[in-house]
């Protein structure tokens, strides 16, 4: 029987488990130990790290269809980053013994599996690109068009949820009365619409594409 990634992913087996987190709740925490790859089932799971000096950032908000934690699988030992529930979540585990022996014995797997820090390093290198030449106005209507799956395959833009202005501030590394200023800005112009919630519109777009 041909191997199924999906079945192999959203069921439990030998070193796989399914669990259930609450929003709020610490996956792994930055220096745990790196025994395990995550695969995102459903909800959202944001990265954060701490410096020497206590400053956290957040380098990733992933939702479903993503993985996370697979520096195990090259080396790492303990955790880089801090994993928390953005929103209540459904993760799959899979040990790295398992992980490394599924990559090697089934190739489709192993190429989905490399497609995702594939993916993730062109993500790294264009946020450092649009850190250092784009406005925050236009680091922000990026943010939510990515945060809304907007150009991700097979996946229309959809509703934003517990996501806080603070949280939208960090990330592109502004304050919250900008993030608000521009967001009051962009739901005047019908690019969202919010009210606790936020539904992203294609026509956002347009922020990043003016000069």
């Amino acid at each position: 029987m041909p191997f199924d990634a999906d079945v192999f992913l959203g069921a439990v087996g030998a070193g796989r488990t399914l669990e259930q987190f609450e929003k709020g709740h610490v996956i792994y925490a930055q220096g745990d130990a790196a025994d395990s790859v995550y695969y995102i089932l459903d909800g959202k799971i944001k990265l954060t790290v701490v410096s020497p000096t206590g400053k956290e950032a957040i380098i990733a908000i992933l939702s479903q269809g993503d993985f996370f934690g697979e520096g195990c699988l090259n080396g790492q030992v303990l955790r880089m980053a801090t994993s928390t529930a953005q929103e209540d979540a459904s993760l799959a585990t899979v040990k790295k013994s398992v992980m490394t022996s599924t990559l090697q014995a089934e190739a489709t797997f192993s190429a989905r599996f490399i497609e995702h820090p594939l993916k993730r390093n062109i993500r790294i290198e264009e946020d450092l690109v649009d850190q250092l030449f784009n406005s925050s106005e236009k680091r922000l209507a990026r943010i939510l068009l990515l945060l809304a799956n907007f150009g991700k395959e097979g996946q229309p833009l959809e509703i934003i949820s517990n996501i806080s202005q603070e949280t939208l501030a960090e990330m592109i590394g502004t304050t919250r009365s900008r993030v608000s200023f521009f967001l009051n800005k962009f739901r005047k112009l019908g690019f969202i619409d919010y009210n606790g919630s936020m539904h992203v519109h294609s026509s956002l777009l347009n922020v990043i594409l003016h000069d």
